[in-house]
């Protein structure tokens, strides 16, 4: 049976990082990643895609991105730092492997089981710690709506979306106006779609890449140190005298109170100019769809030729973590991203809702989590 001291289950950033942490540290880990080659899931993302943080604060562990790339990655730039991270620790990852279970090994005690499925095999690791670094976006979420099965257009989730080629010339509602939405419709019609609404339930907090020539995720990690209602007046007037107000070309108002819900608010990178243009209009959300049309919450309908539903994640954990109590009603783990969980040997990294960037939380996560699990196997080797 396959096995190693750490099993990482996850080969993302988050994933990564923390197997790099934990090499540093002389621990032996392998990562079991489900993609053919590492990076496959930033591969697969939308060619517009460049990351809304810079390069000084997006850099995993002890390697920080090379300064030959430009400040904000693009897509296949992050691919490629993913991969020359990986060389550089000579990290050990097992690529073409989907976890199936994760469970407490039986009738050992402190050891875990990992069963998993590749093109070849099936196999079941063991390892007296498992990492799991799957992230938050790993199933698609696209609602029910009545009238789905019978709307004859192309519906699909986001997560599909690579670029307006398909869509020149037609109509299409994207719904969801989260930062993968407001990219989506943007790329629509700046490339030849006909025509791109947005479908809006929840407004949400806008605020500009660089307010002031300043990069946001740097505002961000001054603002993250205030009490979370001052840094949310700070941020609401700084993107106000930025951007204007959006309600009057038809963005409803909302709250803005990032810094108290700690979710990320929509970095705007070209959709508030389209807004303003009138190329992109605002629409409710949607409540059912029809043959030809979306039908709206306000009573209107419209026709559309495509539907790309920008509507979210979930983690998927439910399905392959077999352990009680670590999940909370939303499938996503209790507790903090590196620290121990209530089972000794399980950790979780990778789920950190922040302001100040995803992958500047894995960073310092993956170095919290190294320092916790040789801490836990020095423990068990006096114990043991």
């Amino acid at each position: 049976m396959p096995g190693s001291t750490v099993i990482v289950v996850g080969g993302g950033a988050s994933g990564l990082s923390a197997a790099a942490s934990l090499t540093r540290r002389g621990i032996d880990a392998v990562v079991l990643e489900r993609d053919r080659e590492i990076g496959g899931s930033w591969a697969r993302r939308y060619d517009r895609l460049r990351l809304h943080t810079v390069r000084g604060f997006s850099g995993l562990a002890h390697f920080p991105i090379p300064d030959r790339y430009p400040t904000y990655l693009t897509r296949d730039d992050y691919v490629a730092y993913l991969k020359e991270y990986a060389r550089h620790f000579q990290l050990r990852v097992v690529t073409s492997t989907a976890v199936t279970k994760i469970s407490p090994r039986r009738p050992t005690p402190l050891e875990w089981t990992v069963e998993t499925r590749s093109p070849a095999r099936l196999d079941t690791w063991h390892g007296r710690v498992v990492v799991i670094a799957t992230g938050q976006y790993q199933k698609p979420f696209v609602p029910q709506w009545p009238g789905r099965d019978e709307y004859v257009g192309r519906l699909t989730h986001s997560v599909k979306y690579t670029n307006a080629a398909t869509y020149v010339g037609q109509r299409v509602l994207v719904v969801g106006a989260g930062n993968s939405g407001a990219e989506i419709a943007t790329d629509l019609i700046d490339h030849g779609a006909a025509c791109v609404a947005v479908s809006v339930r929840t407004s949400p907090p806008i605020v500009p890449r660089d307010p002031f020539g300043m990069p946001v995720q740097r505002t961000s990690l001054l603002l993250s140190e205030l009490p979370p209602a001052i840094a949310n007046r700070i941020g609401w007037a700084t993107a106000r005298i930025v951007l204007g107000d959006l309600t009057r070309y038809g963005m409803p108002k909302g709250d803005f109170a990032p810094y108290t819900t700690k979710r990320v608010p929509l970095i705007d990178v070209g959709f508030v100019d389209a807004l303003k243009q009138a190329r992109i209009t605002i629409r409710p959300s949607v409540v059912r769809l029809t043959q030809t049309d979306a039908v709206f919450a306000d009573g209107t309908s419209e026709p559309f030729d495509a539907i790309i539903a920008a509507t979210g994640f979930s983690t998927g954990l439910e399905s392959i973590i077999d352990v009680p109590g670590v999940l909370d009603a939303g499938n996503e783990p209790r507790g903090t991203s590196g620290e121990p969980t209530a089972h000794p040997g399980l950790y979780f990294i990778g789920f950190t809702h922040s302001l100040r960037g995803h992958l500047f939380e894995a960073n310092r996560a993956s170095r919290r989590l190294a320092r916790n699990v040789a801490q836990y196997l020095t423990s068990q080797a006096a114990f043991g």
